[in-house]
C-alpha cells in the first residue's frame, strides 16, 4: 500500500509560479515512476509530467519549457515546479505513483488532488 499526499496548490496570477509536492508513504521501496496529472471538469485526466526512479523525465507538450518535475528518493517526495503559469493550467493536479511487485508493474496509486487556479 502506498499513500500519496499532495500540497502546494492555490491561486496565482498568470505568469506566476507554484511548486507542488507529493509525499509518499507506505511501501515506498516498491514505487517506480511518479507523475503529475491534471483534470478539469468534464475532461479526462491528462499527464503533465513523469519521472522514473533514476530521474528520466517526460513532459506533455503543454508543460515543456515551463514545468519541471523532480523527485527526492531519500524524502520519498516528488515535485512539480510550475513557472509562467497560464489560465489554461487551471485544474486539479493529481500525483501518481506506479507500484511494482515481484513480477513487474502492479497498479497505480493516486493522491487526493490539489487545486491550481491561475487568474488572468
Amino acid at each position: 500500500q502506498v499513500q500519496l499526499v499532495e500540497s502546494g496548490g492555490g491561486l496565482v496570477q498568470a505568469g506566476g509560479s507554484l511548486r507542488l509536492s507529493c509525499a509518499a508513504s507506505g511501501s515506498i521501496f516498491n514505487i517506480g515512476a511518479m507523475g503529475w496529472y491534471r483534470q478539469v471538469p468534464g475532461k479526462q485526466r491528462d499527464l503533465v509530467a513523469s519521472i522514473t526512479r533514476s530521474g528520466s523525465t517526460n513532459y506533455a507538450d503543454s508543460a515543456k519549457g515551463r514545468f519541471t518535475i523532480s523527485r527526492d528518493n531519500a524524502k520519498n517526495t516528488a515535485y512539480l515546479q510550475m513557472n509562467s503559469l497560464k489560465p489554461e493550467d487551471t485544474a486539479v493536479y493529481y500525483c501518481n505513483a506506479q507500484y511494482y511487485n515481484a513480477y513487474g508493474p502492479d497498479r497505480d496509486y493516486w493522491g487526493q488532488g490539489t487545486r491550481v487556479t491561475v487568474s488572468s
